[in-house]
């Protein structure tokens, strides 16, 4: 989850005394595109820069990092709801809104960015070129989720779902990658904070693929795709999302109903709602060809550092820092055994000097492993293929279901030896022993 309320905190103290972002970057010696991103919750300063933050606003290292006295932080979670045109976002959002607040959530919606931009008259042919506009999209979209988390850190309850009707990764969908990354470096961000500044992202497969018959333009004025234009930009969205550690696809292998009831499902699966279970099949499989992976639309290619933390005999808890090309996220994850494929899962954001910190309750009887991760979306289930340094003829293929009994199809190329689900030794617990 994001770190707004440092953000939020941040924020105040530096209207309270008149600064701007800029001035601030100035002051404390940074950039203001660092100062964005902590106001936004996606990272933290570095020691040095909160001792001069300190001085600066004339508070405690301590206060600065904590909130006003005696008032309660809910929990803040951040999910997208993507898909391609007539997937069936607009109902879902109304089936979200009942069910999760009876559950108790306060939900919050952030407005499809592109549908305002357009019915306003600012879009791709309004604009002087493609990228223009998309430019203008995502920095509305991250303007907007900036001020939805602020103001869920304001609310009186315990806690808060943000859901976002698509997210900023959905541009890439709309340009190449040349005019993407020229955007990314206009806002000064990259796709690994773009990508995983979300909890989870829900993509809802368009009607044109597998349910023709039902896909239209009529409900949504800024549709103008055909059904081959639809199932083209559908497959592009799907691509841009992979590498996200929490994406689920809900295709349209049921009628819609059940489609909406899936969905529902996945959402409180990953809220841990009742309960956080992770249900994950493992498979060693022969070591896999990484020309194919490494050109696969459907893929990405993640590299992970984890390091376990000293814990009890019935638990594991493991930090884990995660991206690629020096672009990287942190996590803290806790799990508990419930039976052989089925374990209690709670997992963490954790900043850059959290995780630092973490480091130093490392559990010094096992190893760190570092592992190349491959994120590979096949007919609407999420493989994580795992490629240690220490293998050279074989691999680690992973898939985590929603009901235990699902059945899975892998692509041609993975070629598996044998289940490993209950076998310990395959576990990375278990590779990290000294």
């Amino acid at each position: 989850m994001n770190d707004y309320k440092f953000g939020s905190r941040l924020y105040e103290l530096r209207h309270s005394a008149g600064l701007t972002q800029t001035d601030v970057a100035n002051k404390v010696g940074v950039t203001n595109k660092s100062v964005s991103k902590w106001e936004n919750g996606v990272s933290k300063p570095s020691t040095n820069a909160l001792r001069r933050l300190s001085d600066l606003f004339n508070v405690s290292v301590e206060e600065l990092l904590t909130l006003k006295e005696g008032k309660k932080m809910p929990e803040i979670i951040k999910i997208v709801i993507t898909g391609g045109p007539c997937a069936g976002k607009s109902t879902a959002m109304s089936r979200i809104q009942n069910a999760f607040t009876q559950m108790g959530y306060v939900v919050l919606f952030v407005p499809e960015t592109a549908t305002e931009l357009i019915t306003g008259g600012v879009a791709p042919w309004t604009c002087g070129e493609n990228s223009d506009y998309q430019r203008c999209q995502m920095k509305l979209q991250i303007e907007k989720e900036k001020v939805f988390g602020e103001a869920a850190t304001t609310m009186n309850t315990d806690k808060v779902l943000i859901v976002c009707d698509r997210g900023t990764l959905d541009n890439k969908a709309y340009m190449d990658e040349l005019e993407f990354n020229s955007v990314l470096n206009d806002i000064g961000i990259n796709e690994v904070e773009l990508r995983d500044n979300y909890d989870a992202v829900f993509h809802l497969v368009t009607a044109a693929k597998g349910a023709a018959e039902f896909y239209t333009t009529a409900n949504n004025s800024a549709r103008t795709e055909t059904a081959e234009e639809a199932a083209i930009l559908d497959d592009k969205l799907i691509s841009a999302w992979t590498g996200h550690p929490h994406f689920r696809v809900i295709d349209n292998s049921s009628d819609f109903e059940e489609k909406m009831r899936r969905l529902i499902s996945e959402i409180s699966s990953f809220l841990g709602e009742p309960e956080p279970f992770e249900i994950e099949r493992k498979y060693l499989i022969e070591y896999p060809d990484i020309d194919w992976l490494e050109n696969e639309p459907n893929c990405r290619r993640i590299e992970i550092i984890q390091t376990y933390l000293k814990s009890d005999a019935d638990e594991e808890i493991r930090v884990r820092q995660r991206g690629i090309n020096g672009n990287y996220i942190y996590f803290k994850t806790i799990k508990k055994k419930v039976s052989d494929i089925k374990r209690v899962e709670i997992e963490k954001r954790l900043s850059q000097e959290e995780y630092l910190a973490l480091l130093m309750e490392a559990d010094t009887s096992k190893r760190q492993i570092r592992k190349t991760r491959y994120c590979l979306m096949y007919k609407g289930q999420y493989f994580e293929v795992d490629v240690y340094p220490f293998w050279n003829d074989k691999a680690i293929a992973e898939i985590e279901l929603s009901d235990e009994n699902a059945s899975i199809v892998f692509p041609k190329q993975i070629r598996v030896i044998k289940e490993v689900t209950t076998d310990e030794s395959y576990k990375n617990a278990f590779l990290a022993n000294i």
